[in-house]
């Protein structure tokens, strides 16, 4: 088991981050796995409810341990939450006790009365999911008909006063170019664009070859958040692009057991949100001492609060900059954790790539087994399999300021 590492008195607030923190600012729960879209890029599979997952009762009793715990706000997903029946009432129920809520959705139930519900209710934020600044676009990813649902809920959401919705999108090779188009669609609905890194991991696993930006891309990116990075959220989803030169607006580190974790639908707790996975399995919270004792004494979440060796990383001079990438990137590619980022920036990552390398089968699924009618056009068209198996904040919204405070 490894040795808790003795917290040093001062330092800086990234320090202090790396070595983990009594409760996680903020967490990711997956409050069920079913889901009206069957999204190409879906990091859960999501598609079918799980019929393990926690009770009403339960999802009560997991936000008085939050609230007790101090945890600044949930981020709640899925799946589509606001499918689950009891969604609303369990909504109010943590803003009734003290923990904010940020959920994430493709606007499906965000109808003008449950916007008129929002825009009353304090410490609630709303994401919709968007992946292209147009139809074609976004409905190649997201399914037919998606793109006109999200444009529909955040109308609702403005007609009603919402203040300041999230449009979310996960940068993909089809949507880079449309940079400009989503701050200015941010803009026309009051909204904040929130600009994720795309993972391979769920069905992402499956499109990551054909989907993920290019290196070219990578550099448009960059460049455009070097620039427009002070109105725009990325949670620690690109500080992998810190390799370029100069670090992005807000937290260059990753949260994984440190500042934040994911709650699934069935009372799992995994390291990353991003890294739904056996392997990043911390604990149930249901087990005795709950969701606090996972937190605080589970063997993953300590040794990922140990000090972290570079690998072949250390010797690059970007390593204190971009900290060897994302760590479920590597996982989900087959490359080793203490190497470099699949998209490093320095090229580090297409070398080990052609490397020999074992993919990770993925250790669950909860996609449908038919097509739906809001089938991704990108599934239908694929003619051939992807090159390989392998084919965004935590802290999302969280920014790091001299009082400390969170946004």
């Amino acid at each position: 088991m490894t040795a808790v590492q003795e917290r040093p008195v001062g330092g800086s607030l990234i320090h202090q981050f790396e070595l983990g923190l009594d409760a996680p600012i903020c967490l990711t729960w997956e409050l069920t796995y079913a889901c009206n879209l069957a999204c190409a890029h879906c990091l859960s599979s999501s598609g079918k409810r799980d019929p393990r997952e926690l009770s009403t009762e339960q999802c009560e009793a997991v936000i008085d341990e939050l609230q007790r715990m101090q945890v600044f706000y949930v981020n709640i997903g899925g799946g589509e939450p606001t499918i689950r029946p009891d969604f609303w009432h369990l909504l109010a129920y943590a803003v009734d006790h003290q923990v904010g809520v940020k959920f994430s959705t493709n606007g499906v139930r965000i109808t003008p009365e449950r916007a008129r519900f929002l825009a009353s209710t304090d410490y609630v934020d709303v994401q919709i999911s968007l992946d292209g600044a147009t139809a074609d676009v976004n409905d190649y990813v997201r399914g037919p008909g998606s793109y006109d649902t999200a444009l529909a809920a955040l109308q609702n959401l403005q007609d009603a006063g919402f203040k300041d919705a999230k449009i979310s999108v996960v940068c993909t090779r089809e949507n880079i170019g449309q940079l400009d188009e989503f701050k200015e669609l941010a803009d026309r609905y009051g909204a904040t664009l929130r600009l994720t890194r795309l993972r391979p991991s769920g069905r992402g696993a499956d499109v990551w070859d054909e989907l993920h930006p290019l290196p070219a891309q990578q550099k448009v990116l960059y460049d455009w958040l070097m620039a427009h990075g002070e109105d725009v959220l990325t949670g620690d989803s690109f500080f992998h692009l810190a390799a370029f030169g100069e670090s992005l607006p807000g937290l260059n580190l990753c949260g994984a057991g440190r500042v934040v974790c994911l709650i699934d639908p069935i009372g799992d707790v995994y390291a990353c949100p991003f890294a739904i996975h056996d392997n990043f399995l911390a604990g149930s919270l249901l087990a005795e001492g709950g969701f606090q004792r996972v937190w605080q004494t589970s063997e993953l979440f300590t040794e990922l609060r140990s000090p972290q060796t570079g690998g072949a990383c250390a010797k690059c001079s970007f390593f204190d900059s971009c900290r060897g990438g994302c760590m479920a990137a590597k996982f989900f590619t087959g490359l080793p954790l203490d190497g470099p980022d699949p998209e490093c920036v320095q090229g580090y990552g297409e070398t080990a790539l052609a490397g020999e390398r074992s993919i990770p089968a993925a250790s669950q699924d909860h996609s449908r087994s038919g097509a739906t009618r809001n089938q991704p056009v990108l599934l239908q068209l694929m003619t051939r399999p992807p090159v390989s198996a392998c084919a965004e904040s935590p802290l999302a919204g969280y920014e790091p300021s001299s009082q400390g405070g969170c946004c």
